[in-house]
């Protein structure tokens, strides 16, 4: 597939006008016109622009292909991050007491659906303990976020740890903010790379001690 029919199917994937398209880019509608005549070509910055808006790496929109992943058409991250942030305050961290049917032996099972989205987190042990967060549109995989991690101390304090969590924003969408502090707890969250690939770590506090430290890496799924 070229670019001109690429970018043409993807602004209607995403339900834009050649208009609203333009005002996304800030260039004329005419420009946009163009290009999915292929009378011309985006520029650098219009094609990382198209790149960033459409969620397909430059690679994927340039080549000459119908490799168009079903995923790259029907969401946008920051609908998963809104999802995700609703999915996570409504289970471990907003203390969901119902859990779904477990997949594997002794494991805990935290679901959250809203319309096309699924959200499940699914987690072995205790003080010890393992797991995986994964959001799903109409049961297609689109992210996942591994997690391990270790209360050190018996004066760790699992309410805190909810409380720092159910602070998790679109800035920082992967556990809870960089830094809250409620009396004698702090908890500090360091990540890099951004929602679609990245790793980071936590910690918390209690006064000077570290009673905990959980680690975690994931990122868009295709």
């Amino acid at each position: 597939m070229e670019l001109k029919n690429k970018i043409q199917e993807l602004r209607k994937c995403k339900k834009l006008s050649q208009e609203n398209l333009a005002e996304e880019l800030n260039v004329s509608r005419q420009a946009v016109a163009k290009w999915e005549n292929g009378e011309t070509y985006p520029d650098i910055n219009n094609l990382i622009q198209l790149s960033n808006l459409f969620n397909i790496s430059l690679d994927r929109l340039l080549k000459d292909d119908d490799c168009m992943n079903v995923v790259e058409k029907e969401y946008n991250v920051s609908e998963i991050i809104q999802f995700l942030i609703l999915a996570k305050k409504n289970t471990y961290a907003g203390n969901a007491s119902e859990e779904g049917v477990s997949t594997r032996p002794k494991s805990h099972d935290l679901i959250y659906k809203d319309g096309k989205f699924k959200y499940i987190d699914t987690y072995l042990g205790g003080e010890q303990f393992i797991g995986e967060e994964a959001v799903f549109i109409d049961d297609e995989p689109i992210w996942a976020m591994n997690y391990n991690g270790v209360e050190i101390d018996d004066k760790f304090s699992s309410n805190f740890l909810k409380k720092a969590l159910s602070t998790v924003n679109a800035e920082m969408p992967y556990r809870g903010q960089n830094k809250f502090q409620d009396g004698d707890y702090t908890y500090i969250c360091e990540t890099n790379g951004n929602f679609e690939y990245f790793n980071g770590k936590e910690i918390i506090y209690f006064q000077n001690e570290k009673v905990f430290e959980c680690n975690f890496f994931g990122g868009i799924i295709k």
